[in-house]
């Protein structure tokens, strides 16, 4: 039994909770947006992604589609409410996820100090091909998925 599915819009005020948590923004070094914001994202995400993950679920991160060494890339991003800490979910979740999309390399940023994310993409054949700190000090590792 999987655990990814289509995003309805009844999970919405679900995930923007999930990313008001304040011990999981800490986490992941990621602010919570106000309401509006984060709507606004997930509409401008589903004009710009369509169904091109066969109708899953899908988020784009900060960092979905940076420019890095002068070429786009594709990132892969995720957050999971804290309530399903612990149960290997992100794992399975990112392991059906990269047997939908075949599109390779991709890529993850992580924070540093993120080490159960860290371990999510490594248990999944993520490999750390670089690390920089931002111009706000954080410091993040680039993690790669090869073909």
């Amino acid at each position: 039994m999987g655990v990814l599915r289509e995003v309805v819009e009844a999970d919405l005020p679900v995930f923007y909770e999930y990313e008001r948590d304040r011990e999981a923004a800490a986490m992941a070094v990621f602010p919570p947006r106000e309401r509006d914001a984060f709507m606004a994202h997930w509409e401008d995400a589903r004009e710009r992604l369509g169904p091109d993950l066969d109708g899953r679920l899908r988020r784009r991160g900060r960092r979905q589609h940076r420019l890095l060494g002068g070429r786009r890339r594709r990132f892969v991003g995720y957050w999971i409410g804290r309530k399903f800490w612990g149960r290997g979910l992100p794992t399975q979740a990112l392991a059906e996820l990269l047997d939908v999309v075949d599109a390779r390399p991709l890529h993850a940023y992580v924070v540093k100090s993120n080490v159960a994310s860290i371990r999510v993409l490594e248990k999944c054949g993520f490999v750390t091909v670089g690390e920089h700190a931002g111009d706000d000090g954080i410091e993040e590792l680039l993690l790669e998925l090869r073909a």
